[in-house]
């Protein structure tokens, strides 16, 4: 199999040759189409993250075709098209597994972190956490969904009822969710970097009602924003977007620290609340949510090969919507 392997924090990927991996029970091998490059494997290369077991392979937005089965494997089969998320396998017996909390398990095991991922032609699953993906649709156009999908529809569920949504950072979740949220009767309201037209005259084209900078205000108080950039300060600028009772949702796996603000933004009842991982029940929910949406994801390719140049394009601001590899 070829992969591009992170041999320790803050290095460079490196292309590697290695025998096909082996599924044990319980395991499927997947030939690779597609993977998507997300913000987290940014905080996988720069060891933001806690215990990565180095050398690792990242990506967790796989999209492939079973290849291979390990014993016990009954719900899928050889050539069916599945994707991978993030969340790659549970314990199954902690008290939040217990309690259809899978996404808090105290034992998880996240693929392209604490397992190996997709930025390879190969990889072995969890069976258990492999979404049957059909034969509709794009392998590359489908990847994004894996997490920024499926992490934007989490962050959408916890963002309540609201029907006013502030989006900060429009990017491959941004982009995402934004349409799912306009496909439910709700209004978007998109934050950018400053001067970063491209993503808000993307918004607008895909439907929301006003775009300007994470600094500004928009121009009616918000019922909730969810913050997707993994920047701190964006914390206190939301919550005075918000009106009160509204909430703030936190939606990346790491973020910068979080300012000191007045207490009287927090005021009023509003909330600030963060989401993990994700669960099952998320995809099965959100694979049939968007089945009837005509979502559209924005996406470049990149070869395999290229996988430093999509993370460094990823880095700098310089993608609109989301960077795929394809190996």
């Amino acid at each position: 199999m070829h992969a591009m392997v992170l041999p320790a924090r803050g290095e460079r990927l490196m292309a590697v040759e290695r025998p096909d991996p082996v599924p044990g029970p319980g395991e499927v091998r997947i030939k690779v189409s597609a993977c998507g490059v997300c913000r987290t494997d940014l905080h996988v290369l720069d060891g933001e993250l806690p215990d990565i077991p180095y050398p690792i392979i990242p990506g967790h937005e796989v999209v492939g075709r079973v290849d291979a089965m390990g014993a016990g494997v009954t719900d899928l089969a050889i050539g069916m098209r599945v994707g991978v998320p993030w969340l790659g396998f549970t314990c199954g017996e902690c008290s939040y597994c217990r309690a259809e909390k899978e996404n808090l398990c105290d034992r998880p095991k996240f693929t392209g972190y604490t397992r190996d991922g997709g930025f390879a032609s190969h990889l072995v699953a969890d069976a258990r956490y492999c979404f049957p993906l059909g034969e509709d649709g794009d392998d590359a156009a489908l990847a994004p969904l894996l997490c920024a999908g499926l992490i934007g529809w989490r962050s959408l569920v916890v963002a309540g009822e609201a029907r006013r949504i502030g989006i900060y950072g429009f990017g491959a979740a941004g982009h995402i969710v934004s349409q799912v949220a306009r496909a439910q009767g709700r209004e978007i309201y998109a934050f950018t970097r400053r001067g970063d037209t491209e993503a808000q005259t993307l918004a607008l084209s895909l439907g929301a009602a006003w775009a300007g900078a994470s600094e500004d205000l928009p121009p009616t108080e918000l019922d909730a924003a969810i913050i997707y950039a993994p920047v701190g300060p964006l914390v206190p600028q939301a919550l005075r977007a918000v009106r009160k009772g509204g909430r703030v949702v936190c939606a990346g796996i790491h973020m910068s620290d979080i300012p000191t603000f007045p207490y009287n933004i927090l005021w009023g009842e509003r909330q600030i609340l963060s989401v993990a991982n994700l669960t099952r029940r998320d995809g099965i929910d959100f694979f049939k949510a968007i089945a009837s949406a005509n979502i559209q994801t924005h996406t470049t390719a990149f070869p395999l090969a290229r996988a430093n140049d999509a993370l460094a394009r990823l880095r700098e601001g310089k993608l609109i919507g989301a960077a795929v590899l394809r190996p």
